[in-house]
């Protein structure tokens, strides 16, 4: 059983902020590319997910973990990444499918258009695997990436 002191529940409120800010730059930057340039939500999710990994990188590493400097930022840039990169691969099935049924659903039980249902659905199915990342995110990278910190 895992028993999280005061300090890590601190951490993970940070972590969940600094992640909150990293949500909305995806969910912004998920809906230029899929609404503004008509990209899929694969290619759009994925390219709004690396803008967000950035921000959540400089924003764990200089506010959430900031006694996390043992490890040179390099080093702890590519750990960070490889948490996200198996992260991406978490998302991109939640992404392909789960959007196109959860679309048909709204349409059809909200009785709406198909565009108002398909970008409901987008948001949706994105809020979902943030969700479902974050924890994975959270844990590997605390006990893994920033694991010189007490």
């Amino acid at each position: 059983m895992i028993v999280i002191d005061n300090k890590e529940h601190v951490r993970f409120v940070k972590f969940a902020v600094v992640g909150a800010v990293g949500s909305l730059i995806d969910i912004g930057v998920m809906n230029l590319m899929t609404q503004t340039f008509h990209l899929p939500l694969v290619v759009g999710g994925s390219i709004s997910f690396v803008c967000a990994v950035a921000n959540n990188f400089l924003g764990n590493r200089y506010w959430t973990y900031p006694d996390s400097r043992s490890k040179p930022v390099h080093r702890q840039l590519g750990m960070f990444f490889v948490v996200n990169a198996i992260g991406i691969a978490i998302r991109i099935p939640i992404l392909k499918y789960v959007e196109p049924p959860l679309a048909r659903l709204f349409e059809s039980l909200a009785h709406i258009s198909y565009a108002a249902a398909d970008a409901l659905a987008k948001n949706a199915t994105l809020l979902l695997a943030i969700g479902v990342v974050m924890l994975w995110n959270f844990f590997i990278n605390r006990y893994w990436t920033y694991n010189d910190v007490d």
